[in-house]
């Protein structure tokens, strides 16, 4: 606790009563937003594997919780303590091979007996006994997690292809269902393209990596050749939007080369 008592002392000042008049105005339902931007910024940095800015990241992060904290503490709600011992039990209550006598030979195993802890602990705060498999999804999370989410529910529920060959024809006859609907409704259209989404993270969760990190990367390989393209485009005196379709594709091409060779 010694290290984040600096945090908790700058918190406090910018809430009181000679602090920050934006400061002293935030509430959890606020500050969840800063929150979410400031993860994603740690994401970034993350996947680019820049450590200096993984710890600027994470401890942007880190203040963003403890401000949070500070605030339902700050109000009589509760203190850092129940949030500290409760998350501290449950971590010891979900890993009995470990802090108790469970044997657990695989991973498989592992996932099964979390989820049977978690159910019981449901059942314990007095949950309905008939629950969906999907009520631990949050509504408000990105739809490309959520979906990633709803998806991992539904297998831990005993619902999942046989192989990645069955995911793969899925998403094949979910972009024939796009083609076919295109000509007919818009709306049916917008309903099958995000079928046609919805199937890829599952051929991303079957192939064993994350679609929000793969799309990330897809993305900025995007930029930086775009980036490049750009770059080309203007020291030529040149504008992209008066160029022929021929003469794009001549400069993505280059742009996608230059980008290899900087890679390399």
């Amino acid at each position: 606790m010694e290290t984040i008592v600096p945090l908790l002392e700058i918190i406090r000042r910018l809430r009181g009563e000679n602090g920050c008049a934006w400061d002293r105005k935030q509430t959890p339902s606020t500050m969840w937003k800063c929150l979410a931007e400031e993860v994603y910024e740690l994401e970034e940095a993350i996947v680019k594997d820049d450590e200096d800015n993984i710890v600027e990241e994470l401890g942007d992060v880190l203040f963003q919780i403890l401000f949070i904290m500070e605030i339902y503490a700050g109000s009589g709600r509760f203190p850092f303590d129940r949030v500290v011992n409760t998350v501290a039990e449950k971590m010891i209550r979900r890993h009995p091979h470990v802090y108790a006598d469970s044997q657990i030979t695989s991973e498989d195993g592992l996932n099964k007996q979390w989820e049977a802890i978690k159910a019981g602990e449901k059942r314990c705060a007095g949950a309905s006994e008939r629950r969906s498999a999907l009520d631990n999804v949050p509504g408000g999370m990105p739809s490309l997690l959520r979906a990633l989410k709803v998806s991992k529910s539904a297998v831990k529920a005993g619902f999942e292809w046989e192989n990645l060959g069955q995911v793969l024809d899925t998403a094949v006859s979910e972009i024939h269902e796009f083609e076919a609907a295109l000509s007919k409704d818009k709306d049916d259209a917008m309903v099958e393209f995000g079928d046609i989404l919805f199937s890829l993270v599952n051929v991303a969760r079957f192939a064993g990596f994350h679609p929000e990190t793969a799309l990330y990367r897809s993305t900025s390989k995007f930029e930086q050749r775009f980036r490049s393209m750009e770059d080309a485009i203007v020291e030529k005196g040149l504008d992209l939007k008066l160029m022929t379709a021929e003469e794009k594709e001549t400069h993505w091409q280059t742009a996608k080369q230059v980008c290899a060779q900087k890679k390399s």
